[in-house]
Parts: C-alpha cells; sequence; structure tokens
C-alpha cells in the first residue's frame, strides 16, 4: 500500500516537473507573468522552467516580420482617386511592452500602417506617387514608427508596391510622355542643324579663300560615288561657269529689258508728234478747186429724165504739187508767192 503511494507520488512530481519545463527558441523571447503580475526577467533561449498552476509563459517572436498593407483606395492632393498598396517590415525590440502595452501587436501595426498610408495618399501629389516614392517611404515610417515605439516596435523599413491608377489617367499620362519625347526630339534635331549650319558656313569661308580646296572636295564626291557599284554617272560641273552664265543672263535680259523701253519711249513721242503737228486746212486762194456746179432737177430741165452727173475737171499740176505736200507730215504749208 505504502509502494503504490509513493509510486503515485512519484508520478506526480513527474507530471508536475513536465509541465513546468519549458523550451525557448533561438528568436523568440520569454515573458513570465506569476499570478497576473510580471516578472522582471525575462527569459532567454533555451531550458526554463516555470511554477505549474502559478507562472503563465509568453514566447514572443524576435524576428523581422513582413506585414502586406491592403490597397487602399483614396483621393490625392490634385484630386485623382488611386489604389496603393505597401508592406511593411518591423521586429520586436522589447518583449515587455509587447506584451503589456498592447493586447496584439500584429494587429495594431496592420491597423496603424493602413491609416498611415490612407494618410499619406491624401497628403501627397499624383508625380511624387509616381515618381518620388524614397520620399514618401520615409513619410510613412515616420508615421507608422511613432506609435509603434510605445509598443516596443521597430519599424525596420515601409514600401509602396504598386500605384493603380484610373484608365483615363493612364492614357493622359502616356500623352503627356509622348509630346515630351517629340519635344525633346525635335530640340534634338534643331540644335543638330543649327551646329550643321555654322560648320558648314565654316567650311565655306575656306573654300572661298582656297578655291582649289572645292576641287578637292569635289574629287573626293566623285570617288565616293565611283567607289559603289552603281549606274550614277558624276560630270563634275565648275561653279564658276553657272555664275558667269548667271551673270550673262543678268546682262542679255537687262539690255533687252532697255530697248524695249526705248522702243516704246520713240513710240509714244511719234505718237505725240504725229498728233500734234496736223495740216491746217487749205487756205482760200488761186489753188482751191472749183466749186461743185449744182445738179439739175428735172424740173430745170423742162424733161422727165434725171441728167447725168458732170465729171469733176481735173485738177491742175499746181494744184497737184499742194496736195503732196499737205499730205507729208511734218512740213509746213506755204502759200503762193
Amino acid at each position: 500500500m505504502i509502494i503504490e503511494v509513493i509510486i503515485g507520488v512519484l508520478v506526480v512530481l513527474a507530471l508536475l516537473a513536465a509541465s513546468s519545463v519549458r523550451i525557448i527558441r533561438q528568436y523568440e523571447r520569454g515573458v513570465v507573468l506569476r499570478f497576473g503580475r510580471l516578472r522582471r526577467d525575462v527569459r532567454q533561449p533555451g531550458l526554463t522552467a516555470i511554477v505549474p498552476t502559478v507562472d503563465r509563459l509568453r514566447k514572443v517572436n524576435m524576428q523581422i516580420i513582413t506585414m502586406p498593407v491592403p490597397a487602399q483606395e483614396g483621393i490625392t492632393r490634385d484630386n485623382v482617386t488611386v489604389r496603393v498598396d505597401a508592406v511593411v517590415y518591423f521586429n520586436v525590440t522589447d518583449p515587455t511592452r509587447a506584451v503589456i502595452n498592447v493586447e496584439d501587436y500584429l494587429f495594431a501595426m496592420g491597423q496603424v500602417a493602413q491609416a498611415s498610408l490612407r494618410s499619406i495618399i491624401g497628403k501627397s501629389d499624383l508625380d511624387d506617387l509616381l515618381s518620388d516614392r524614397e520620399k514618401l517611404n520615409q513619410g510613412l515610417e515616420v508615421m507608422i514608427d511613432s506609435p509603434a515605439l510605445n509598443w516596443g516596435v521597430h519599424i525596420d523599413r515601409v514600401e509602396i508596391k504598386d500605384v493603380s491608377l484610373p484608365e483615363t489617367m493612364k492614357r493622359s499620362i502616356a500623352r503627356q510622355a509622348e509630346a515630351e519625347r517629340e519635344r525633346r526630339s525635335r530640340i534634338i534635331s534643331a540644335d543638330g542643324e543649327f551646329q550643321a549650319s555654322r560648320k558648314l558656313s565654316e567650311a565655306a569661308s575656306v573654300m572661298e579663300r582656297t578655291p582649289a580646296a572645292l576641287q578637292l572636295r569635289l574629287l573626293e564626291t566623285v570617288v565616293e560615288v565611283a567607289a559603289e557599284k552603281n549606274s550614277t554617272l558624276v560630270l563634275p560641273f565648275p561653279v564658276e561657269l553657272l555664275r558667269f552664265v548667271d551673270h550673262t543672263g543678268d546682262g542679255s535680259a537687262r539690255e533687252s529689258e532697255a530697248t524695249t523701253e526705248t522702243s516704246a519711249e520713240e513710240g509714244v513721242g511719234a505718237d505725240l508728234s504725229g498728233s500734234t503737228e496736223q495740216p491746217p486746212p487749205a487756205a482760200g486762194g488761186p489753188h482751191e478747186l472749183p466749186e461743185e456746179t449744182p445738179e439739175r432737177t428735172p424740173a430745170a430741165t423742162g424733161r422727165g429724165e434725171v441728167p447725168e452727173p458732170e465729171a469733176a475737171p481735173s485738177p491742175v499740176p499746181e494744184q497737184r504739187e499742194s496736195q503732196r505736200h499737205e499730205e507729208r507730215p511734218g512740213t509746213t504749208r506755204s502759200g503762193p508767192t
């Protein structure tokens, strides 16, 4: 009987000893609460013992925890609706605060991260969200780290993963990028043309001082064209010959214009002289033509027949000479002497 009691007591002690032994891993720390009061000493990794039914052991993970923040929809400062998600990296530095000051530090960190992300979206512009994420990450880290210090949690880093934009905003940004690229290409092309024109002007000035350089350049061009297997025929044509032809054409054109103007002026002068130097009417005198005899009427003849008109007398030689003088333009008619 006594032996059985002793065996039973040993079994109970073994069970109590087994229940009081705890194993703490290397990345964990143990916080002991005895009768609900905190024990100051934090249990280190390894084998540790507690008083059964008196002490309660809370293990706290000291590793860096990766917590994804769900996508939060918000309106930026320039009134653009976006959806932003992030990820938070943190770890517990003080296990006592993580157990005593907050009920569940994991849930608390998730809620703080979501609220801080919404706040940072409302304070930022769309351009900052797209291009200046490093600054936003630092601001978001500061906002989350401020309440986490009282919970014994250290924020290692915060990263914004993705920024979702509306389709219309994506098209607008694409058009803006295309316009910017087009502007840069035009500026670069214009700059190249400007530099090329300056070099060409310098080359032209050099060739003007040394005309042989133009001939050498022409021969180099002929060599370059002849090196390729093509059917192009190149005939060098001196520039001086073109200038001579140009000057000759200008001189002939000027002479023809001058000739045309001179002939036009002479024609106008002849017209004016012909209109102003008309012969005056014939004056009365011995060279006047005889007056026509009136026609005879039937009453005068006493017959019903109409008499034939008489032929006009032929002018005398003196009258013929006066008529010839009158027909000549530019001569003055003189009276009889």
